[in-house]
C-alpha cells in the first residue's frame, strides 16, 4: 500500500523543531498585543470576488497562484492567500468601523498559494498579522513598522534590514501614472506584459524577468510624484524612525505584490536567507475598504512570515546555544509498577492547580525513565515510591543545576511555582 504524504510545497512543525517555530510566533503576536492590538479569527477561505477585488487582478497572487475551487453550492471560493482583504470584510461585515477608531487587531495563521515550492516559499505558509484602520497618521505607520522591528530585536535577530518607500495618495498616483504609461508606451513589449500593464503599470517594477528590470532601470519613479501632503507624511514616518533608531533604506522601486497598496509601504529583509529573503513587510491601502463596499476609511498593516523568519533565526544561530525554554515545570517518575495509580492521580492534581508537569509512562526502569525527565525539558523532577508515599515527603531536583530539595508533597505546586 502506498505510504501517504504530505502534500507537495506545504510547511508543517513537530517536535523538537516545532517548539521553535511556537516561540517565534508567540513572540510575534506579544509585540502586536502590548501594542494594543486585539485578536481577530477569520475564515480559512472566503468568496473569490473578495481577492480579486481586493488584491487586484493584475497582481501574480490572484492571477496565478490562488487555490480556488467551487464548492456544492456552485459558489466560487478560495483559500486565503493573504490576511488583510479578510480583516476589511469582517471590519465592513461586522460594522467595526462603528466603534472607536483606529481599529486595531491582530491575527495569525495559515495562507496558501499556488507557488512553485523552494526553501522559503510554500504553498501552506503560516502569517502573523496586524491591521490599523480608520485614520491616516504618519504615527500610526510607525507604529506598525515598530511592532514589527521590535519582534524581531524580541527574537535575537540581528541581519535584517527595512526598506521603505511611498506609494502616495490618488493625485500622485495619477500625475506618476500618466508619465509612466508614455514610458512604457517606447519599450518593447509582450503582449501579456502590456495587458497587466494596463491594469496597473507598477506591477512592472516588481516584475522578476531580467530583460524588464533592465528596461525599467529608466522609468519614472513615484516617489518623485509625491503629492505635498504625501511628501509630508512620507518625511513625519521617516523622522520618527530615525527618532526611534530604527535603520531604513528608502527603495523608490519597492511596490510589493499587492495592488491595494498605497502611502507608506515597506518590507523587511533578511540577509541570511538568499533568494527568498523577505521576511515581513505591508503597508497603508487607503480606499481599499471603499473597494469592497464600506466606507472610506484608511488602514495599513503587515503580514509577518513565521516560516521565513524560522529559517532567518536557525541561519543566525539563535537556537544554537540558547535553548527555548520548555513549559513543563515538573516530571513525575514513579519508582515501580504499583506507585503509577498515585502518581498518576498526583499529576492530575498537580495539573488541576495548574502545574505543568508529566510522568513517566510504560514500564521503564528508573534509568530509562530519568532519561525522558531530561528529554522533557521540565525544570524540576520527583522519583516516588513507597517510602516517599509513606513519609508523604519528596526530593524536588531541579534538572538544570542538579541541586536537591526535600519537599513535602502535599506543598508540590507551591514550591514548584516558588522557583
Amino acid at each position: 500500500m502506498r505510504e501517504i504524504q504530505a502534500p507537495k510545497g506545504v510547511s508543517e512543525y513537530f517536535p523538537p523543531r516545532s517548539q521553535y517555530f511556537e516561540f517565534v510566533r508567540e513572540t510575534l503576536i506579544t509585540a502586536a498585543k502590548v501594542s494594543g492590538y486585539q485578536l481577530i479569527e477569520l475564515p480559512v477561505f472566503e468568496d473569490t470576488e473578495l481577492f480579486k477585488r481586493g488584491v487586484g487582478e493584475s497582481t501574480d497572487v490572484v492571477s496565478k497562484e490562488m487555490y480556488t475551487f467551487e464548492d456544492r453550492g456552485g459558489r466560487s471560493i478560495t483559500l486565503r492567500p493573504e490576511g488583510t482583504a479578510g480583516v476589511m470584510r469582517s471590519v465592513i461585515e461586522n460594522n467595526l468601523d462603528k466603534l472607536t477608531l483606529p481599529i486595531k487587531v491582530w491575527y495569525s495563521g495559515a495562507f496558501f498559494r499556488a507557488e512553485r515550492p523552494q526553501a522559503g516559499r510554500y504553498r501552506q505558509f503560516y502569517q502573523v498579522g496586524i491591521e490599523a484602520i480608520g485614520l491616516d497618521d504618519p504615527e500610526i505607520d510607525f507604529e506598525v513598522i515598530a511592532v514589527a522591528d521590535r519582534a524581531f530585536k524580541a527574537l535575537g535577530l540581528n541581519s535584517y534590514r527595512l526598506d521603505i518607500t511611498s506609494l502616495g495618495d490618488s493625485a500622485s498616483r495619477a500625475s506618476h501614472r500618466k508619465d509612466l504609461l508614455i514610458f512604457l508606451d517606447s519599450l518593447n513589449l509582450d503582449e501579456a506584459t502590456k495587458a497587466r500593464a494596463a491594469i496597473n503599470p507598477l506591477r512592472l517594477f516588481d516584475d522578476k524577468r531580467e530583460d524588464i528590470q533592465k528596461a525599467m532601470a529608466k522609468a519614472p519613479l513615484l516617489l518623485d510624484y509625491l503629492s505635498p501632503e504625501s511628501a509630508t507624511n512620507f518625511a513625519r514616518v521617516q523622522e520618527l524612525l530615525t527618532n526611534a533608531g530604527i535603520a531604513f533604506t528608502i527603495n523608490p522601486r519597492m511596490v510589493r505584490g499587492l495592488d491595494y497598496y498605497t502611502g507608506t509601504t515597506f518590507e523587511f529583509v533578511s540577509d541570511k536567507l538568499g533568494a527568498q529573503s523577505g521576511i515581513g513587510g505591508g503597508g497603508r491601502y487607503d480606499g481599499l475598504m471603499a473597494e469592497l463596499g464600506g466606507n472610506d476609511l484608511s488602514g495599513i498593516g503587515f503580514g509577518l512570515g513565521v516560516d521565513r523568519i524560522l529559517l532567518a533565526c536557525e541561519a543566525e544561530g539563535l537556537f544554537d546555544s540558547t535553548e527555548v525554554k520548555s513549559e513543563l515545570e515538573l516530571f513525575v517518575i514513579a519508582l515501580s509498577a504499583e506507585q503509577k495509580i498515585y502518581v498518576s492521580n498526583l499529576v492530575n492534581d498537580l495539573r488541576n492547580q495548574g502545574i505543568n508537569c508529566d510522568m513517566a509512562y510504560g514500564d521503564r526502569a528508573l534509568k530509562g525513565s530519568m532519561k525522558s525527565a531530561d528529554k522533557s525539558g521540565a525544570r524540576f523532577s520527583v522519583v516516588i515510591g513507597s517510602d516517599e508515599i509513606d513519609s508523604g515527603n519528596v526530593a524536588l531536583k531541579d534538572m538544570k543545576t542538579g541541586s536537591i530539595k526535600e519537599v513535602r508533597i502535599s506543598a508540590l505546586s507551591v514550591e514548584v511555582n516558588a522557583n
